[in-house]
């Protein structure tokens, strides 16, 4: 598979997973949220681990790439989750979905020539879901100070970018399956650090357990598909195709919550669509 499309089938993983947190958020505490996602990820990273390669840590740089990785990917995690139980969609979907544009700074720094069409591609895909994202029906969501609410969404958005620009690198150096589990590794460990600092319990409801082993799953096999894309030629468009998870989340709302799409909307899916199709050229 493509680095797009392992891009996309991540972005459909995380599609399902925000509109869990979407409804979760209201019940459930956050960190308690995070929590379960991130062991039950650990769990099904091990087990696939387990059927197909030897359990070890990875090697020499690739460890503290992975170590890296890992805490950026706790710090956009949790500004995901704060941001999203701020809301509205329509404001932090557009910024954490603009990501991109930092892989695509990363990729150049690092050497890899940025052609002028594939930037415009990007921008095309940013400005799609940024039109899904902005036009989403949330008039019946509390909008609580929007100051807040974006410095998440900025500070999530610069997580993912450095989350899978240091996670692919390690996958290139070591292995996929081991970066990703030491990423996932040292996120829980440090957000278990958080709760016991805290004082705060990771305690949720026994109905909500559930789903989020489920969501644990679909973020594990996301955070998998995009780490692969480490070996693979142009592994940065990976980090640009999974930013379609805000769309993805608002398609799914559509067709499993019979949530309302305008024209416009289904015009930014367009936009979003063809910028996936320049860069898969």
């Amino acid at each position: 598979m493509s680095a797009i499309g392992l891009g996309l089938a991540a972005a459909l993983c995380w599609g399902l997973h925000d509109i869990a947190i979407r409804y979760l958020s209201r019940t459930v505490p956050l960190k308690g949220a995070l929590f379960f996602v991130l062991l039950s990820g650990l769990v099904f990273q091990l087990v696939v681990l387990g059927a197909t390669e030897d359990l070890r840590f990875p090697q020499s740089e690739a460890l503290w790439l992975s170590i890296a990785s890992g805490v950026a990917f706790l710090v956009a995690s949790l500004g995901l989750y704060y941001a999203f139980e701020r809301g509205p969609v329509r404001l932090v979907s557009p910024i954490i979905g603009a990501y991109p544009i930092v892989s695509l700074g990363l990729a150049a720094l690092t050497g890899t020539v940025i052609t002028s069409g594939q930037i415009i591609a990007v921008v095309l895909i940013i400005a799609g879901v940024g039109v899904v994202a902005a036009l989403a029906d949330t008039s019946g969501d509390p909008v609580p100070a929007k100051g807040p609410t974006i410095i998440l969404s900025v500070i999530s958005a610069l997580g993912f970018a450095l989350t899978f620009k240091l996670g692919q690198t390690a996958a290139e150096l070591d292995s996929e399956l081991h970066a990703t589990m030491m990423t996932r590794i040292t996120a829980l460990g440090l957000l278990i650090g958080l709760l016991v600092i805290r004082r705060e319990s990771p305690a949720v409801g026994r109905s909500a357990i559930l789903p989020l082993i489920i969501m644990g799953a679909l973020d594990g096999i996301a955070l998998l598909a995009v780490l692969s894309a480490g070996r693979l030629e142009n592994p940065q468009f990976a980090s640009v195709s999974s930013s379609m998870f805000g769309l993805f989340t608002i398609l799914l709302a559509w067709v499993l919550l019979k949530e309302r799409m305008t024209a416009p909307q289904w015009g930014g899916v367009v936009v979003a669509f063809l910028g996936i199709g320049y860069l898969a050229l």
